[in-house]
C-alpha cells in the first residue's frame, strides 16, 4: 500500500476515497480501525468519528489508525479534516497533527483545507467559503464547531505546540520547486499553505513528495498519486468503478443544520414527501423514532422518503440552550440512526445521509465495516457500497457539500 489515510469523519472519508479512486488509486474506505489487512488497493482511508469527540479520544483513534496503516507498509501518511477546518479553540485537530507527528518522528508538516471545486480557498492565510471569508459564512453558526475566526494561523496556533508560519500563494504560484524550497526553509512547526484553484494544488501536491505526513482537505490530495506514479511505484486504474444494482426502497437522512442542507431539504420538500424529527419533542422523550417509521410505512415501498432533523441557527441554539449541546447531538443523531436501522430491515437499500455526525452514526448502526467507492455525485460526494454480504448503497454527504437538488441528482445517479 502507498497512501494511508486518515479521516476525521465518515464524509470526510467517502470525499477523500473518491479523490483519490478519480486519481487512478485503487481505494477501500474502512469504519474505524480494521482488525484485519487489506489487499490489492493503492491506499486506504480509515474513516473515524473523531472530529468531535474528546480531544484524548480522537488522538489516541488517531495514532491507532496510523498504527494500522504502518502495518500495512505505507510509503506516506495523509490526516484529513474537513475544508471549512471544523474544530474549537482546543483541538481536534492541532492535537491529532501534533500526535502523527510524534508517531511518526517527524518536524514538519504542512496543512491546507483548499477545495477550490467546492469553493474553499485559502489566501494569505486567511479561509474563504465562496466569496465569504470563513467567519463571515453559515460555519460561524455551526452547532458543534462554530467557526468565528478565518485566519487559519492564528486559529491552528491555538491548538498546536508546534510554530505555525504560511506558504502564501506568492510562494505557490511559483512552483513546486518553490514550495518545496519554503517547506525546507521552515524547519520545524506547520506551515498553513494557500490554494486557490487546481493548479496550486497540484504544485502542492508534487512538492509534497519528500513529506511523511501531509495534512488538509481532500483537495490537497489530488496531486499526491502522480507522485508515486513517477516514482515508478503505481499505474492508474480505472476511475470509473460501477457498483452492484440493488432493488430496494431509498430514504434521505439528514441531520446537518448547514445552509447547503436546509436548501437542499427545502428544495426536495416542494415536490416529495418528508417527515421532521421534531428536536424539541424528542428530547422530551416522544416516541419521534416510531412517529416517523409509521409515517413512512405510509408512503409506499417504493417512494423515496425524506427524514430530517435540520434547523435554523435560532433554533438548534434554543435546544442547545435547554439541553446542551453534547446531550442534544447525540439523541439526534441516535434518533436517525435507528431510524435509518429500522429502515434497512424493513427493505431499504439506498441512503443518503447528510451531515458529518449523522452519518457516523448511521454506518455504524447499520454494522457496515468498509464501503467501496463507486461514482461521484457531485465534487465530494461519492455513491459507496457497503462490503460483505447484503450491501447497502450510502453516499454520506458533508452538511456543506452539494448542489440545492442534491438529493434528487443523488438518487437518479444510482439508477
Amino acid at each position: 500500500m502507498l497512501l494511508g489515510c486518515i479521516a476525521d469523519d465518515f464524509t470526510g472519508g467517502t470525499d477523500l476515497a473518491s479523490t483519490l479512486a478519480a486519481a487512478g488509486m485503487r481505494a477501500v474506505q474502512t469504519i474505524g480501525v480494521p482488525d484485519a489487512p487489506v489487499d490489492d488497493v493503492d491506499t486506504a482511508i480509515v474513516a473515524l468519528k473523531s472530529r468531535t469527540a474528546p480531544r484524548e479520544e480522537a488522538v489516541a483513534e488517531s495514532v491507532a489508525a496510523l498504527r494500522w496503516l504502518q502495518a500495512q507498509g505505507c510509503r506516506q501518511f495523509f490526516f484529513k479534516y474537513c475544508s471549512t477546518f471544523d474544530s474549537t479553540p482546543a483541538g481536534n485537530i492541532g492535537p491529532v497533527i501534533d500526535a502523527l507527528m510524534a508517531a511518526l518522528d517527524v518536524p514538519f508538516t504542512i496543512a491546507c483545507p483548499a477545495f477550490p471545486e467546492n469553493g474553499r480557498t485559502v489566501y494569505l492565510g486567511h479561509l474563504f467559503v465562496g466569496n465569504q471569508l470563513l467567519s463571515e459564512s453559515g460555519m460561524k453558526d455551526h452547532p458543534l464547531t462554530p467557526m468565528t475566526d478565518a485566519n487559519l494561523v492564528r486559529v491552528l496556533q491555538l491548538q498546536t505546540r508546534h510554530r505555525v508560519s504560511l506558504i502564501a500563494h506568492r510562494t505557490v504560484t511559483a512552483g513546486a520547486a518553490a514550495i518545496a524550497n519554503a517547506v525546507t526553509s521552515a524547519g520545524n512547526g506547520i506551515a498553513i499553505v494557500d490554494a486557490i484553484d487546481a493548479a496550486d494544488l497540484h504544485a502542492i501536491g508534487r512538492a509534497c513528495a519528500g513529506l511523511r505526513l501531509v495534512t488538509g482537505a481532500s483537495g490537497i490530495a489530488v496531486g499526491l498519486p502522480e507522485n508515486f506514479r513517477l516514482a515508478g511505484l503505481f499505474t492508474r486504474h480505472d476511475a470509473d468503478t460501477p457498483l452492484p444494482h440493488m432493488d430496494g426502497a431509498a430514504a434521505i437522512i439528514a441531520g446537518s443544520c448547514s445552509a447547503a442542507t436546509n436548501a437542499q431539504v427545502t428544495h426536495w420538500l416542494k415536490q416529495r414527501p418528508g417527515y421532521r424529527v421534531d428536536v424539541r419533542r424528542l428530547l422530551a422523550g416522544d416516541d419521534i423514532v416510531g412517529e416517523a417509521l409509521d409515517w413512512t410505512r405510509k408512503q409506499g415501498p417504493q417512494t423515496p422518503v425524506l427524514l430530517y432533523a435540520t434547523s435554523t441557527p435560532d433554533e438548534v441554539r434554543a435546544v442547545q440552550e435547554q439541553s446542551g449541546v453534547e446531550h442534544a447531538g447525540t439523541q439526534i443523531e441516535h434518533a436517525l440512526a435507528e431510524i435509518a436501522w429500522a429502515l434497512s430491515q424493513a427493505g431499504t437499500r439506498k441512503f443518503v445521509v447528510a451531515g458529518g455526525e449523522t452519518s457516523g452514526a448511521v454506518v455504524k448502526r447499520l454494522g457496515i465495516h468498509a464501503l467501496r467507492i463507486g461514482p461521484a455525485i457531485d465534487p465530494g460526494v461519492p455513491w459507496t457500497s457497503s462490503t460483505g454480504r447484503d450491501p447497502v448503497a450510502l453516499a454520506l454527504k458533508s452538511g456543506n457539500f452539494g448542489t440545492v437538488d442534491f438529493f434528487e441528482k443523488a438518487l437518479m445517479r444510482l439508477q
